[in-house]
This record gives structure tokens, C-alpha cells and sequence, in this order.
């Protein structure tokens, strides 16, 4: 396209008005097979506009400063003689899901983005043959910074965790969490010093976002990238087919326009009287796929552009390369600072990398006895020996970098790591980081709490706490004795996960049935709320789970208390049936977690956990007692699940039974009912759709209640 300087007002008109991020997404902004608009760089800046007239003013004269700057240097503020680098780090904010990446993800993108500033893809060799030798490279290097800007060492990654994570309605929130919670340095990371890269579970609805460089949004922390983790490289929760994103949006970073000119809705032929401001790139509608023939506004399109919307973006043109070194030389947003040697010391991407600090990770610390565990060397950032110790671990010791050790008898364990640079050495240990798991419980089974002092670094219990709280041994409150599980919930930020994990139980000697049964408490804040507590088994002694129960909202409590909740009464717990342990679960160290979620709800606690075998057909029921009430079912129509609720006045066995239409027997269980609420979970996923009944038979009566399966 000819080469002219963007209108401000031109990007305020062309981006559809101020942009809302919200998860609508805008269809026209979609790549092809897509539910996430690909790019939202102008559409940003046009909500930038539109939340202050003074932003307007201050966007053209950074354009006039940029003009000035060019003519000052004759246009030869470009040179590519040497490599310019640049100082990276990578904030993941999570809430302990998959938008956690790993670091190898971290380090597989930053490859991906040099390869391709470094026009070192082999693809960039297979281009159209209209464009066969335009590709171009950079020559810029984007480092991971070693120095916080307090001077800390670190891995060029800080990690945050807040549920904030999975929501993109507002990215300056999203940033202030980074800034108030990262694990390595909490306060502002200067955009005019580090290219700051936010990596979320979700952005407004978008796969990336960023801001041209730009004097009204100047130096802060908030002069970043944001990108969705499932666009971050090509490994992990990303794929190739979105690794390039990040290439993408550091163009936008380093004023680069789309190449079908400024705005976010590819495909509309208005946009051939569009420019981008460079030279080289011919006017185009834009693409959303690999459409290498299209010339809407001929002659072709440059849609292998890595500003284009393509599948098979591969290029750079020698007028974008000027257009970003341009930027990189301009004092507008600051972009300029980022690559002299003094900003290249206090980051820490001079080059000169040493020993700072030993740490290191395992693939699990919670394993039974003769299982191993795969350690990983985190050390940063210049490691070239490893000492271990494995107090416990088979061998005890080791030199390797990423050893495997095997654990053969239950209890809990530290890990020493001593890491060098060859010139000085630093240590890491971790205490009680390793819990063998004692052998496994037998049958009927039972946990009270009552006999443990304490539910943190015991090889009965694991508790993983993601931020919140976590489980705790209370003496507050008890079903029926002084202590149980507790999880002070009231008050939790929204998506915050805990879990509760039990030691290993025997169930190969079943041969009947098998019930887990566990009492709760719990009440909601407000009608609105919306908790989660899940129940999941494994029978690999936790490297894979299994969801067989889940409630939440009004399905855990229709009682409101606006205050913390403690229950103060037997009424307050209710006993839950899980009936679908299966014969597939019947194993030597079958295990059980309970996940809580937290919605906005109040606090839980879990007592009274049991698991005990037996049949209809051996055992009978008690006779005279006073019968159920509050009987009921639900949902109804069911599908995979249908739940019977009742309330008894006693302890007592009670048999449920579900029939078809011919009167079938199809599901009988063995109910061990407490006094007060039970609720009983039948598996009915492998029945028809049709219409059944379920019969309760509790104390010499019975009751029927009619329910279909959809």
C-alpha cells in the first residue's frame, strides 16, 4: 500500500465505535473454524479514543513526533546491521487450571517469536512466487528479562493466581492482579522497560490484544500484550495452528497495522482504499483463511503476512521491518528505551546470565508406596551441576538434572537440590514435600477427624490449596463429636479451587456392593450464589480422576445465612450416597477427593466419611421404626443421574430400588440412611429413555415415586 501516515480519527471510524470486552464475540473478526476474534489491536484503541477526547489529540501528535523523528534521521534510523534486543517477561495468571502453562509452553512460544523475527522459518522459503524473496528479517531478539525491577533474579516468568484469569471483562484488572500477587516481584513492571506479555484463560473473547506505542498510555505496566494461553506457542494447551499469535500482536506492540489497514473485520471490500502505512504490502480485504489466490483488490494479496488473519502466515515485508525498527527508535510510548545497554543491564538481557537461584519441581508429590516420581530442575538461570538428596527416595542421591526416584515406604519426605554455575552454588529444600501414602485402609471404612490434630503434612490427608483457605481440622463444629473438615468460604474469590484427598482404601475384596457415604454443612450467602462441591475417585492412586458426584447452588443448600456459617445443630448436616462405585473402582488403593469451588457462596464442612459393602439380598430391615419423609426426586426427567432425597427420624437401612414398567427390578442398593437429610445418588446412565419408578423401602414400608429417563 502507499505509504501514509494513519488517521487517528480514521482508526476511531473504521474500528465499529468503542469496543465492550465482553465474551460477544464479532463473528466478522473470526478466523475461519474459530469462536475467538483473533485480534481486537484496533478495536482497543478505538475504545482508548472513546474514554477520553484529550486520548484523540495526544495519538496524532505521537504521530507528528514519529514524523519528525523519521525525517530527523533521513530514514535511515533503520539499520539492520546488528540484532536489537529487547527484554521480555511473561506474567501467567491462572486460578490452578490448564491456563497455568508450563514453562517449556513459555519457552516454545519466545522460540517461535524469534524464529519467526529472525526470518529463520523454513516457510518463509515457500511463500507465493509473487512475493518469493520479499520475506524479510527483523533482526530483533526478544530476551527474557533475569531482573525484576527491584533487582530480584528470576526466570523471565512470574506466576499470579486469582480468578481474574478466566475473566476478560476488564485487562486493567487483570494487570493489578498480576501487580499485586506475582510470586517474584509485586508492583509495576514499566512497559518502557520490559515487553510485558499477559497470559490469561480468557481476554474479553479474544485470542491477543495490545496497543500501539502511544504516549497517552506511555510507560505503564498496562503497555503490554495480551494473550489467550491456548494462542501461547505451539505445545501445551496451544497447537501450531495458533502459535503464531504472539508474532502477530508483537507487530501491533511495534505499530504495525493490519495489512488490509485499521480495523478488526477482515473480508470487507471497502478495505481496499485502506492503508496500513507501509510501502510494500498491497492493498487487500483481508483474509480468514489460507486463501493465497485472493486479489479482491488485486494484483494479490500478501495473505501469508503475519499481519494478515491467515492459517499460514510466514512473513514480514522490508517495509514493515523499517516500520518496527522505526518504532523501536522512536521516543512515542516509550518503545525506544527497551533496547539500550543500560535497560539491557537492568533487566537482565545483557547476555551476562549466572547462578541466582536453585529450585525444582516433581510431576507429583502425593504418591503410594513403590511408585516413582519424576523431578525437574527449575534452577535459573545459568546451571550447568545438580546435587540431590532424596531422604526416603531410591537412589537417595543423584547428579543428573531431571532424576526419577522411586519411594518405598509411607511418610513424608524433604528434597535437597544444590545447583552451580561452576564458580558459586545455591540450595533449595523443600520439607514434607513428598507424602508416601501409609498402606491402604480395609473395610467398612471410616474418618471422623476426631483422632487427627491437624488435616496439614500427615499421610492420611492431602489438602492442595489454590489460593484460597483451604481445608482445615476445626474444633468449632462436628457432626455429632468435636471436630470435622472445614472450608471458611465465606468471602473466597469467585473460582477458587481446594481439594481434600483422601490415603488409599482397599475395595478388592468386594464382592457385593460398595456405597461412600459423607455427611455435610452447608449454607448459602445469598440466593444468587453458586458453590460447587464435586466427589472424585481414582483407582491409580491419583495420577487420573473420576467425577461421580457433583452439587451445587440451591442442589447443596436452600438455606441463606448472611453471616459465616458454622452449623450448630444435627439439623444443619446432611449424609450424601454415592452409589456408583463401581466393580472398575474395586482396587487395592482406591482413593477419594472432594473438590470445592468456590461461588460466591459460605463456608463448608464435611464429616462423618464412610465406606461400607453390602447387598439387598443378605441384609434386612429394621422393623417398626417411623417412616421417611420429604421424600423426592430429582431432576426429573433424568438422564445420567437421578438423586432421591428423604429425611428419617433414626439410623436405619433403607433399600432403594428402580423399576421399569413391567416391574423389573433394574437398580437395588443398600442404603446405610443417617438420622436427618440423606440424599442417595443413583447411576442411571445405562438406562432407555422411558418412564420408571423408584421405590424406597425403608423400616417395613415403602414408598414409589414415578420419574422418566429422557
Amino acid at each position: 500500500m502507499k505509504k501514509t501516515i494513519l488517521s487517528i480519527f480514521g482508526i476511531l471510524l473504521l474500528s465499529s465505535g468503542a469496543y465492550s470486552q465482553t465474551k460477544t464475540i464479532d463473528q466478522s473478526n473470526t478466523r475461519d473454524g474459530e469462536s475467538v476474534e483473533y485480534c481486537l489491536q484496533h478495536k482497543k484503541m478505538a475504545e482508548l479514543i472513546a474514554s477520553d477526547p484529550a486520548v484523540l489529540q495526544s495519538l496524532n501528535n505521537d504521530n507528528l513526533i514519529r514524523q519528525q523523528e523519521e525525517l530527523a534521521a533521513s530514514q535511515t534510523v533503520q539499520p539492520k546491521a546488528t540484532v536489537w534486543y529487547v527484554p521480555i517477561v511473561f506474567h501467567i495468571l491462572h486460578n490452578g487450571g490448564s491456563e497455568n502453562v508450563s514453562d517449556e509452553q513459555v519457552h516454545d512460544a519466545l522460540a517461535i517469536l524469534n524464529r519467526d523475527y529472525a526470518r529463520l522459518n523454513a516457510d518463509a522459503n515457500n511463500v507465493h512466487p509473487d512475493f518469493q524473496g520479499m520475506p524479510t528479517a527483523v533482526d530483533v531478539e526478544f530476551v527474557l528479562a533475569t531482573k525484576a525491577p527491584d533487582g530480584t533474579c528470576f526466570s523471565g516468568i512470574t506466576r499470579t493466581q486469582n480468578a481474574l484469569s478466566n475473566d476478560g471483562s476488564n485487562g486493567n484488572a487483570q494487570v493489578n492482579a498480576i501487580i499485586n500477587g506475582n510470586d517474584v516481584y509485586q508492583g509495576t513492571w514499566p512497559g518502557n522497560k520490559y515487553c510485558n506479555v499477559f497470559v490469561c484463560g480468557e481476554i474479553g473473547g479474544a485470542a491477543g490484544y495490545t496497543y500501539t506505542p502511544s504516549n497517552w498510555i506511555g510507560s505503564g505496566m498496562g503497555n503490554g500484550i495480551w494473550i489467550l494461553d491456548t494462542y501461547l506457542g505451539s505445545i501445551g494447551t496451544s497447537s501450531a495452528s495458533s502459535s503464531r499469535t504472539l508474532t502477530h500482536e508483537t507487530g501491533h506492540w511495534l505499530n504495525l497495522s493490519h495489512v488490509w489497514g485499521p480495523n478488526n473485520n477482515p473480508g470487507n471490500a471497502s478495505s481496499c482504499n485502506d492503508d496500513d502505512g507501509v510501502t510494500d504490502t498491497p492493498n487487500e480485504i483481508g483474509v480468514t483463511s489460507c486463501n493465497v489466490n485472493e486479489a479482491s483488490c488485486g494484483p494479490r494479496a500478501n495473505v501469508e503476512n503475519y499481519m494478515d488473519y491467515s492459517y499460514c502466515s510466514k512473513m514480514f515485508t522490508q517495509g514493515q521491518v523499517n516500520r518496527i525498527r522505526q518504532a523501536l527508535s522512536s521516543s512515542v510510548g516509550g518503545r525506544s528505551n527497551l533496547r539500550t545497554t543500560a535497560n539491557l543491564i537492568a533487566t537482565g538481557a545483557d547476555g551476562n546470565t549466572y547462578l541466582c537461584k536453585a529450585d525444582f519441581s516433581a510431576d507429583k508429590s502425593s504418591i503410594c508406596t513403590g511408585n516413582t516420581i519424576q523431578f525437574s530442575d527449575e534452577s535459573y538461570n545459568e546451571v550447568n551441576g545438580w546435587a540431590w538428596t532424596f531422604t526416603g527416595g531410591t537412589p537417595n542421591s543423584s547428579t543428573d538434572q531431571n532424576p526419577v526416584i522411586t519411594y518405598n515406604t509411607p511418610g513424608l519426605y524433604p528434597v535437597t537440590l544444590t545447583a552451580t554455575d561452576g564458580s558459586s552454588n545455591d540450595g533449595e529444600t523443600k520439607t514434607n514435600y513428598i507424602r508416601v501414602l501409609p498402606a491402604s485402609s480395609s473395610l467398612p471404612f471410616s474418618e471422623s477427624f476426631e483422632s487427627l490434630s491437624t488435616l496439614t503434612n500427615i499421610e492420611e490427608w492431602s489438602i492442595i490449596n489454590n489460593g484460597g483457605n483451604g481445608f482445615e481440622l476445626t474444633t468449632a463444629a462436628g457432626d455429632g463429636s468435636s471436630k470435622s473438615a472445614r472450608l471458611r468460604n465465606f468471602g473466597e474469590a469467585m473460582g477458587t479451587k481446594d481439594e481434600l484427598i483422601s490415603s488409599p482404601v482397599d475395595l478388592s475384596s468386594i464382592t457385593d456392593q460398595v456405597t461412600l457415604s459423607y455427611r455435610y454443612a452447608h449454607k448459602r450467602r445469598s440466593s444468587s450464589d453458586d458453590d460447587w462441591l464435586k466427589v472424585y475417585v481414582t483407582t491409580d492412586c491419583g495420577e487420573s480422576w473420576a467425577l461421580r458426584k457433583s452439587s451445587h447452588g440451591a442442589f447443596l443448600s436452600t438455606e441463606i445465612s448472611t453471616s459465616s456459617f458454622t452449623p450448630s445443630s444435627a439439623d444443619d448436616w446432611k449424609t450424601v450416597h454415592v452409589t456408583n462405585i463401581t466393580s472398575a473402582l474395586w482396587v487395592d488403593n482406591f482413593r477419594y477427593k472432594f473438590e470445592f469451588e468456590a461461588g460466591g457462596g459460605n463456608n463448608m464442612f464435611i464429616d462423618n466419611i464412610n465406606i461400607y459393602q453390602g447387598s439387598p439380598q443378605n441384609v434386612g430391615l429394621n422393623e417398626g421404626a417411623e417412616f421417611v419423609t420429604d421424600l423426592a426426586l430429582y431432576p426429573n426427567p433424568a438422564n445420567d443421574e437421578l438423586n432421591v432425597s428423604f429425611s428419617i427420624n433414626s439410623p436405619e437401612n433403607a433399600i432403594v430400588e428402580i423399576l421399569d414398567v413391567t416391574g423389573k427390578i433394574t437398580h437395588s442398593h443398600l442404603i446405610k440412611a443417617n438420622e436427618g437429610s440423606n440424599l442417595i445418588m443413583m447411576d442411571t446412565s445405562e438406562l432407555d429413555s422411558g418412564m420408571y419408578f423408584m421405590k424406597l423401602n425403608v423400616a417395613g414400608g415403602q414408598k414409589t415415586i414415578q420419574f422418566i429417563i429422557k
